[in-house]
């Protein structure tokens, strides 16, 4: 939600964090002989291998149960050229190998015909590591910060809107509620169809903390336990799924758009993180007024000084940046905060192991797991390079004037997803970070969607224009 605090409990991890030397997540320790249990025992008959492409759309590849066993020892194959940003139509085999892991049943449908999902890592056809594989690129990051004996871990707030459908089932931009942030009113679709999202959810295995309503009318929240950054990732990319899929059933669109109407708040996708060591929360500091650490300043400085290059990552579309501009509560600028919810980076008054910053620029249109590599890669880099932030800003920037600014130290955030590919394009850190496939595949889709925008005609420029000249 934009501007106000979580409807949540603090985002605490309970549970001790594995150490740095297993570098991706903390595992289950799920086996191939566990997932053949699984399978029977749910009476799965039919298995979706699920990945994400370069933009983070969720593609899959549905196999039924006699292809089983071929999927659970990695041996299923697909046409890669078919998707975006992956290869060349010479370059197509792939292969998907499921992480054991991330087994789950999809609660709704045909009891006798249960269907299953393994989200899976994308390998080339000699069984390397695909470049291009989103998920693969925010390991990168995770293995790069377990080096530095760290473990990420993340919380988001994934806004979203329910409006109708027409008849035919085109989505609209209609909604019957007229209710705002955490209202209770007369129960409606809306609120009808959240709940069954929760259910569904839970069913899934997601640990849902709280539900409500947002500023907007017809837009919506739902919160899940905070993870380390892989299972995050993971758990965002199968949410969005579950809303989508949920809302249809009840005659609703959902969408993850960040600015779908003029003249009201936009959706965010507020990440919340810090890093560990073992089960010490790195950025809790027992020392100064603020209680941080030399540690988390670091980050929060890596994090300022990249924010301008990441954000073509973090809010990818061209609508993205309808909701960065002020007035909707939404940050425009890059500074940090121990109070104020306007600058870019805030940081919660919880201490101890609940220390953490909330990163407020991103929005869920973002694909989860290249949205987590650049930020982490950012803060990582500050912390490496040592980079102290400006002093935080404990004032509403939007009523500082143009002097205050300066002596803050203060810069603006992209204004429009051309300006952000530019800024995105001249980053070495983002560069490595994503890897040279990945980056340029990705600023090519993006620019392509900017040359189409800029030349378009609008109905802006028609009702402006068309009778004044």
């Amino acid at each position: 939600m934009e501007g106000r605090g979580r409807a949540r409990k603090d985002l605490v991890p309970d549970h001790k964090v594995r150490p740095a030397t297993d570098p991706v997540r903390r595992r289950a320790g799920a086996t191939r002989e566990d997932l053949r249990e699984a399978l029977q025992r749910t009476n799965v008959r039919f298995l979706r291998l699920q990945f994400t492409d370069i933009t983070g759309a969720i593609k899959n590849v549905e196999v039924p149960e006699s292809q089983f066993e071929k999927a659970l020892e990695g041996d299923i194959m697909f046409d890669g050229s078919s998707i975006e940003g992956f290869v060349r139509i010479e370059e197509s085999d792939m292969i998907l190998k499921p992480d054991p892991d991330t087994f789950s049943v999809y609660p709704w449908g045909d009891p006798e015909n249960r269907v299953g999902r393994l989200i899976c890592d994308v390998l080339t056809s000699e069984g390397h590591p695909f470049a291009g594989d989103p998920r693969q690129v925010l390991k990168r990051q995770i293995a790069a910060a377990a080096t530095m004996g760290y473990q990420m871990m993340a919380g988001v707030e994934a806004e979203f809107f329910l409006f109708h459908r027409t008849d035919a089932g085109a989505p609209t931009r209609e909604t019957q509620d007229a209710g705002g942030y955490f209202d209770l009113g007369p129960v409606d679709l809306g609120e009808i169809a959240r709940r069954d999202i929760v259910n569904m959810l839970a069913a899934m295995g997601f640990e849902v903390e709280a539900a409500h309503h947002e500023v907007a009318p017809g837009q919506h929240e739902i919160d899940f336990k905070y993870a380390d950054a892989l299972t995050t990732a993971d758990n965002l990319s199968t949410f969005k799924f579950v809303v989508r899929n949920m809302a249809v059933r009840h005659g609703l669109h959902a969408t993850f758009m960040p600015k779908p109407i003029f003249g009201q708040n936009g959706s965010g996708l507020h990440t919340h993180q810090s890093l560990f060591s073992g089960d010490e929360n790195v950025f809790a500091s027992g020392a100064g007024e603020d209680g941080i650490s030399e540690i988390m300043r670091w980050y929060v400085g890596g994090l300022l000084t990249h924010a301008r290059a990441f954000c073509a990552v973090t809010n990818p579309l061209v609508n993205s940046y309808k909701r960065l501009v002020p007035g909707y509560e939404a940050p425009v600028n890059v500074a940090w905060s121990h109070r104020n919810r306007s600058p870019m980076v805030r940081v919660p008054a919880r201490r101890g192991k609940g220390t953490r910053l909330e990163m407020r620029m991103p929005d869920p249109s973002a694909n989860p797991y290249l949205g987590l590599a650049v930020q982490l890669a950012a803060g990582l880099d500050g912390i490496r390079n040592r980079i102290d932030p400006p002093d935080p800003v404990d004032k509403n920037i939007f009523a500082l004037t143009v002097r205050e600014r300066r002596r803050y130290k203060i810069q603006e955030l992209p204004r429009d997803l051309g300006e952000a590919v530019a800024e995105l394009r001249r980053s070495e850190l983002m560069k490595e970070a994503l890897g040279a496939h990945v980056f340029e595949h990705f600023i090519a889709a993006k620019e392509q969607e900017w040359e189409e925008y800029i030349a378009q005609v609008h109905e802006w420029e028609i009702d402006r224009y068309l009778g004044a000249y």
